[in-house]
């Protein structure tokens, strides 16, 4: 069980460790310490959602049905479009009619940095967007994940829990976390630089869900 188990972590750590559009996500509520936990949650919950779905062997009768996964690349590239163009607007208009102050350091100027808290509804929403219209979280959870859980024989839930447990740490780490880089973000031009990062990572991401594969 411990074998299947490991091999569960390592391989659901390999997959979740790479810049996209969800752990982007993750690591700027992470460092505006923005519903974080609801963030964690949300991410969590619906990897081991889908990893079961993968083990269960779910993933099969999902090949049966190719145009889904087609439908979700073009809902996607939509969704992160819209984000690309969103974080942009941020980047280059940032709001200052702000409702919310975070306890930031005053510069030298006496400014203080100010932001804008989004709502809880609007934050989980979006976080089941990026995650649930992310074609690639099929092929690699469900698909893949899956496929090689089957190897594992009787031990594949065990292998499931690894990498149920693996989503969970990096999450956590990575929301919890992220808040050690606020003290380098608290102006609104490193917001501002944060955000066209963001929003040229979404496009590209974007674009490549809709180019030939």
């Amino acid at each position: 069980m411990l074998p299947s188990v490991l091999a569960g972590l390592g391989l659901g750590l390999s997959l979740i460790i790479a810049i996209g559009a969800q752990n982007l996500f993750v690591l700027r509520q992470g460092i505006r310490r923005e519903h974080v936990l609801a963030v964690v949650t949300v991410c969590a919950v619906s990897d081991a959602a889908l990893i079961l779905l993968g083990v269960s062997g779910v993933g099969l009768l999902l090949q049966a049905v190719p145009w889904l996964i087609v439908a979700v690349r073009w809902a996607g590239a939509a969704f992160l479009l819209g984000y690309a163009i969103l974080a942009g607007r941020r980047a280059l208009r940032p709001d200052g009619r702000t409702l919310h102050v975070d306890a930031a350091p005053a510069s030298a100027t006496g400014a203080v940095a100010v932001r804008t808290r989004t709502g809880l509804a609007a934050t989980v929403l979006t976080c089941l967007a990026l995650t649930w219209l992310n074609p690639h979280v099929y092929l690699d959870t469900v698909f893949l994940l899956g496929s090689v859980a089957s190897t594992h024989g009787d031990g594949r839930w065990a292998f499931a829990l690894g990498a149920c447990t693996a989503s969970l740490v990096w999450f956590s780490a990575l929301g919890y976390g992220a808040r050690l880089l606020g003290r380098w973000l608290d102006t609104p031009r490193a917001w501002r630089i944060v955000d066209g990062v963001i929003a040229v990572v979404m496009l590209a991401l974007a674009v490549s869900l809709v180019l030939p594969h």
